[in-house]
């Protein structure tokens, strides 16, 4: 059993220029209390091969945290382009968006 469960990320102001900032939408349930915070993050992966063009955009902690349900806006500033390599700057890429307790991340949590 987790400790958290994520319910629902919308994307807000989709689609967007590249140079807006993200908004998500998250709603999450905590199903025992939380002493300490909860942190999330959201990285723009900049290259499939080489983790050193990945760009953390925002970390943000919230808590502590009782059981419910709960809802909030995160938000973040768009990557920058300067640090995306020309061959990466066009395609398929990834926003990573984690939460993590205790430096666990959620898939931890159940071991907990």
């Amino acid at each position: 059993m987790s400790a958290v469960n994520i319910t629902n990320v919308t994307v807000l102001d989709n689609p967007a220029p590249f140079l807006n900032p993200f908004r998500f939408e998250i709603s999450y349930e905590c199903l025992i209390p939380l002493k300490d915070d909860l942190e999330w993050k959201l990285t723009y992966v900049g290259s499939a091969e080489d983790e050193n063009y990945d760009q953390l955009l925002e970390s943000v902690l919230v808590g502590p945290v009782n059981v419910g349900n709960y809802r909030f806006v995160f938000e973040a500033d768009p990557p920058d382009p300067s640090k995306i390599r020309d061959e990466d700057i066009i395609g398929v890429t990834v926003l990573l968006l984690t939460c993590s307790y205790l430096g666990q991340d959620s898939s931890e949590w159940d071991t907990m």
